[in-house]
């Protein structure tokens, strides 16, 4: 939870390199996903083999792991799970599901976020337009973050492009700053006003998530204190990367080399 009182702490271009090498390592993470999740496994057996991906390069572990007492080393969220889901060796990926996957890492210090939805098997028609829409309201909110902007501009970018699709924005869950922590000063709502927000400067490492469900914008928690779910039972997609605010355009510090197939 990023408390609102926190101050924004600018990166220099070093210290993004280094937010940058633990964000290639989830996005070269995800590549191997896209061939791993399929009908038959595990959300417990996509949880390891993510936690050994991670500890598999030299000094980086899962940011997640023990944060605020998660339990898992990734989130992994099903269907109308929105985000937080806890990995489980009871709960087994069918055709036609969707599984959202949240994973952090820290290297040297220094830690990256980023999310990605993955389409499981078959899946109908309007989820994969759920997937695309949330994947465009993504890309449009990095193309907002550049110098001069505003926190708002983000969100508003993310509305616009969700507006007359018949999908709600997840108003009471937000993107974050990265930095030393997973969360940081500023939070990045999913909704706004053009130039309106804390300014966005030269240096801001922020979190972009949007995050959109089916049906309502209303959500709950589980009574395992984690899962957040949406309230109607409609499924939802989510979409992250971990950016840099710096010269003309926002550099996004958690893609992969390879385009991860099963997330579009």
């Amino acid at each position: 939870m990023v408390q609102r009182n926190q101050m924004i702490r600018l990166k220099s271009e070093p210290e993004i390199a280094e937010i940058a090498r633990g964000g290639a390592i989830i996005g070269e993470l995800f590549a191997v996903l896209q061939d791993v999740v399929r009908p038959g496994v595990t959300t417990a057996e996509l949880d390891r083999l993510s936690e050994d991906f991670i500890r598999s390069h030299d000094g980086a572990v899962p940011a997640f792991k023990g944060l605020y007492g998660f339990p898992g080393a990734v989130c992994t969220s099903t269907n109308a799970e929105v985000v937080h889901g806890i990995p489980s060796r009871r709960r087994v990926l069918k055709d036609g599901d969707i599984v959202s996957l949240d994973v952090g890492v820290r290297l040297n210090g220094w830690c990256s976020d980023s999310a990605s939805t993955f389409t499981v098997g078959d899946v109908d028609a309007a989820t994969r337009r759920l997937l695309e829409v949330t994947r465009e309201a993504l890309d449009r909110a990095i193309a907002a973050a550049v110098p001069g902007n505003h926190v708002g501009d983000i969100g508003a970018a993310v509305e616009g492009t969700v507006r007359g699709t018949g999908f709600a924005v997840v108003r009471d869950l937000v993107g974050h700053g990265v930095g030393r922590e997973v969360h940081e000063a500023p939070q990045v709502p999913n909704f706004g006003r053009p130039g309106q927000g804390p300014r966005l400067l030269d240096g801001m490492v922020l979190a972009i998530e949007p995050m959109l469900t089916a049906g309502a914008e209303s959500i709950r928690t589980l009574d395992d204190g984690w899962t957040v779910v949406t309230s109607d039972g409609s499924r939802s997609a989510h979409f992250e990367h971990t950016v840099a605010v710096t010269g003309e355009r926002a550099r996004v510090l958690t893609a992969s080399a390879r385009p991860v197939a099963a997330s579009t």
